[in-house]
């Protein structure tokens, strides 16, 4: 998940929700299917971990999952967007389509986490020898998928309709060059030849082991780069009127792009970022330069104010530029959009995780991180959640993406319950 973000809001619920709680029961006989399964889930989590890959890289990893539904009895795709497996488990009764989603890449981060498990993996990412780490949690996403898959798979005479298990490569990000991910996956068709009627996800959260957080609408932001290139006149600092100064005019253009959010958008739709990360330019200190650029990151949870965000943008770089007579160059290169849950869809599948999760389950807040199961759920009514795996040790608990982060194996038997029961309870109520 592409720079995650522990949020304040998450933090205050750390002081809320203390504790893990007995979990409630579902059907004694898919509690059973659980119980059952959960060794291997974990045995198949620290592996993972112990073993990370980066994206489109995930070469074990996903003969590991492919081997596993094959073992089940599933029809197996494997190779999609490089590494990507889909397996497809047909009901013994026709009826809808349910995906479930996991991610299996990991980052280039080095692990700092004192486990017997921890990764030693090195390699080689954008020219620099880097440590691999599963960083974001997303050994915990595939372990619990097949965890749901073996009861699922037990279970399937009984099933009215299809489950779709997609494991799916790159959501951190395809390596440079290379195209990846949840739209390269669409993109080859795992939805043409068999439509979902529905797509669910989880995503590990640095909030209580065992709470799930869920929200209607907007839940993760998009996120789109921008690149402003500034084109003035180069001369002598000490004679700043025989040339334009691109410097002067970048920093105005800064300040501008601030009113986008605080004064050009409606500040009771959704909440937005315009963030410059980098500004370039200049080699000397008595020479203004022939150009700056500046590169920066936009955020939004609303399509509309994602479009909105961008025309502003462009206008602001643009006109700030003129006034100085200099021209401003921009490029916005869109990255995933909005990650929105179906109203319908999370308002009719709150009750399966509130009976599986009993009063810890919570309202999400919104989270400015993005994530590209926001393609699938664009192209089919989608929800997406986050499963708690904070430690109750304050000093164990770090965000997503840090070399410090932990996740408490609790959480793993309430992520093979709540999926397991969210595609259940989406098939037979259809």
């Amino acid at each position: 998940m592409k720079k995650m973000l522990l949020l304040g809001a998450a933090t205050l619920l750390l002081t809320q929700v203390v504790a893990v709680q007995a979990q409630p029961a579902l059907p004694d006989a898919v509690q059973n299917r659980v119980d059952s399964v959960m060794p291997q889930v974990v045995e198949w989590r620290r592996d993972f971990h112990q073993h990370p890959e980066l994206g489109n890289r995930e070469f074990r990893t996903s003969g590991i999952i492919a081997e596993h539904l094959e073992a089940l009895g599933m029809e197996v795709k494997t190779g999609i967007a490089h590494t990507g497996v889909v397996g497809i488990l047909r009901g013994g009764q026709p009826g809808p389509v349910v995906a479930l989603r996991a991610d299996m890449d990991a980052l280039p981060v080095e692990e700092q986490v004192d486990l017997p498990f921890a990764s030693q993996v090195r390699t080689q990412y954008n020219g620099q020898d880097v440590g691999v780490m599963h960083a974001c949690g997303h050994d915990n996403h595939m372990a619990i998928l097949m965890g749901a898959a073996s009861v699922l798979a037990g279970m399937k005479d009984e099933l009215t309709g299809t489950v779709m298990f997609i494991f799916q490569p790159a959501e951190e990000g395809a390596p440079a060059g290379e195209e990846g991910g949840a739209e390269l996956m669409l993109a080859e068709g795992i939805f043409a030849d068999l439509r979902p009627d529905a797509v669910f996800g989880l995503h590990v959260w640095p909030i209580p082991a065992g709470v799930i957080a869920v929200r209607e609408g907007g839940t993760m932001a998009s996120s789109d780069s921008f690149t402003i290139r500034v084109q003035g006149q180069q001369t002598h600092g000490a004679a700043p009127w025989a040339g334009i100064d691109p410097i002067v005019v970048a920093s105005q253009i800064v300040m501008g792009l601030q009113t986008i959010p605080s004064r050009q958008l409606n500040a009771t739709t959704t909440p937005s970022i315009v963030t410059v990360g980098a500004i370039n330019g200049g080699l000397r200190s008595n020479i203004i330069p022939d150009s700056v650029e500046m590169i920066g990151t936009l955020r939004t949870f609303d399509a509309e104010t994602r479009t909105q965000i961008h025309e502003r943008v462009t206008r602001t770089a643009e006109q700030i530029a003129a006034s100085a007579g200099a021209t401003a160059e921009v490029d916005i290169s869109l990255g995933y959009p909005v990650t929105a849950n179906d109203p319908g869809l999370t308002r009719a599948m709150q009750p399966t995780l509130q009976r599986v999760v009993g009063d810890r389950l919570i309202e999400s807040p919104l989270i400015t991180g993005a994530e590209d199961f926001s393609y699938y759920a664009n192209e089919v009514p989608g929800m997406f959640f986050f499963l708690g795996i904070a430690a109750d040790d304050p000093d164990m608990v770090y965000p997503n993406h840090s070399p410090y982060f932990y996740a408490d194996e609790r959480a793993l038997p309430v992520g093979v319950q709540a999926m397991t029961a969210l595609a259940l309870d989406f098939l037979s109520s259809q």
